[in-house]
């Protein structure tokens, strides 16, 4: 009863990895054969190997999570997985090269300031390592980058508030390719393919144009920023007509 109690604790508190003897003079590990001995219950045991997987996948370097925050369970190799790759189960597309939760092509990782730790999904700005809350000055800003100059101030304003609204805008293409899938399934309707074509497509534009606020506010200097611009204001303008 004293080892079921205490291996019980140690698992819901998800201090069961590494577990050792409680005396404390002993440091032998309990295996999993003599923990399935001890606890009965089938929930235990499922926090249990759940317990272990997260262990492994988290000691083995060339394995991570799918970076999907509706949430995925999907376990990823890492090798040829780069800038962008979609998960096999729910095919959210990630960028293994950083720690931002999903690809944000044409930002490179180095624009992209917000973390989360693997371990306890902690978010943070890696530039000040302040909370990331909706009160870290605004959307996509940080007090450690912005100038105090009123001109810079401007400036990231006018960017945070077209990546704000791009991001809102896909959100809205999410929820009505949503909303054509659920009309399409009724008996008697037509095939709305193209509709949900549309859709994924408003999608994916999106989020290349929030994207786009974001390296082109980090590359305004660059030769090639009135090339960029060109091509970031047409796709615009044909995803709004869109």
């Amino acid at each position: 009863p004293c080892w079921r109690e205490y291996l019980t604790t140690r698992i819901e508190q998800n201090m069961i990895v590494n577990c050792t003897c409680p005396i404390s003079e002993c440091r032998a590990q309990p295996t999993t054969a003599f923990i399935c001995s001890i606890i009965s219950s089938k929930e235990i045991i499922a926090k249990y190997e759940k317990a272990l997987l997260r262990g492994y996948v988290e000691c083995c370097s060339n394995l991570t999570w799918c970076t999907n925050p509706q949430g995925c369970d999907q376990i990823l190799l890492k090798d040829g997985l780069g800038y962008g790759a979609a998960c096999s189960k729910c095919s959210w597309i990630s960028c293994f090269n950083c720690n931002f939760p999903e690809a944000h092509y044409p930002a490179s990782c180095s624009h992209m300031s917000h973390m989360t730790c693997a371990k306890c999904n902690h978010g943070f700005c890696w530039r000040c390592l302040k909370p990331w809350k909706p009160t870290h000055k605004d959307y996509y800003n940080c007090s450690a980058m912005v100038s105090k100059a009123a001109w810079q101030e401007k400036r990231f304003q006018d960017y945070n508030e077209r990546c704000t609204f791009h991001h809102h805008a896909r959100e809205f293409a999410t929820s009505l390719r949503n909303r054509v899938s659920s009309i399409s399934e009724m008996p008697k309707i037509r095939t709305l393919t193209f509709v949900l074509d549309a859709c994924k497509a408003l999608e994916q534009a999106r989020k290349v144009l929030a994207y786009s606020c974001v390296y082109s506010y980090y590359n305004q200097d660059t030769e090639s920023m009135d090339i960029v611009e060109q091509q970031t204001e047409s796709l615009e303008l044909h995803t709004n007509a869109l």
